[in-house]
């Protein structure tokens, strides 16, 4: 690798993990964010399904992660879908406490070895109710927000940016989007069409924070 060019790694579920080819279908975000980013910065995705803030931790993902990590390169944080789930406790995280300790270790690690973390917002689940297109996160969205003005770094809040995303579009399309418009019942997971269009608004995001890889 050249000393240089500019990484981003991120830490994530499946909403934003690669697949392979056998799921031809389904697509997670992080897939095609290196579609919408300069051409000499790389894409490093260490997002894997299943894995909330805590099990990304205690199974030495994260770990892993930072032994790869390099001075000026990015941490990209997605989690909260799984850390939702109370009915897993391996995976579950208190939202105020347990959730906010973790997080801060990604925050730390990356720091320690002079790399930039960014924080960003579960992406939005396709429910609707009452009319409305609900965030199914907002304890989780709200303690991050809280986390990223204690530790002074960035955050892309991307469950605003895809829920309006969604509203935008219609339920229609939106359901497109989803899994759930080809097999019916899944409204958290991402057809590769939907996965695109979630990196593409990552993409936006990065520039209205400013992040330095769309600098000449």
């Amino acid at each position: 690798m050249e000393k240089n060019r500019r990484r981003i790694f991120l830490a994530g579920d499946s909403t934003v993990q690669a697949y392979k080819e056998m799921d031809s279908k389904q697509g997670g975000w992080g897939e095609f964010l290196n579609n919408y980013l300069p051409e000499e910065i790389k894409v490093m995705n260490h997002a894997i399904g299943g894995r909330s803030a805590k099990t990304f931790v205690e199974e030495g993902k994260l770990q892993r992660l930072l032994e790869e990590i390099h001075e000026n390169d990015y941490l990209f944080i997605q989690m909260g879908h799984n850390d939702a789930t109370k009915t897993k406790p391996e995976r579950y995280t208190e939202p105020y406490t347990t959730y906010k300790s973790y997080l801060t270790m990604y925050i730390e690690g990356a720091q320690k070895l002079n790399a930039k973390p960014i924080l960003i917002t579960p992406v939005a689940r396709l429910n609707i109710e009452n009319g409305q297109y609900k965030n199914d996160f907002p304890d989780y969205c709200q303690a991050m927000k809280q986390l990223a003005e204690e530790k002074n770094i960035m955050l892309i809040d991307l469950m605003e940016k895809s829920l309006s995303y969604y509203k935008s579009i219609g339920y229609h399309h939106s359901l497109q989007l989803f899994m759930a418009s080809i097999n019916d019942t899944d409204f958290t997971h991402f057809t590769k069409k939907g996965a695109n269009e979630i990196a593409k608004i990552v993409a936006e995001a990065m520039k209205e924070i400013h992040l330095e890889v769309f600098e000449d």
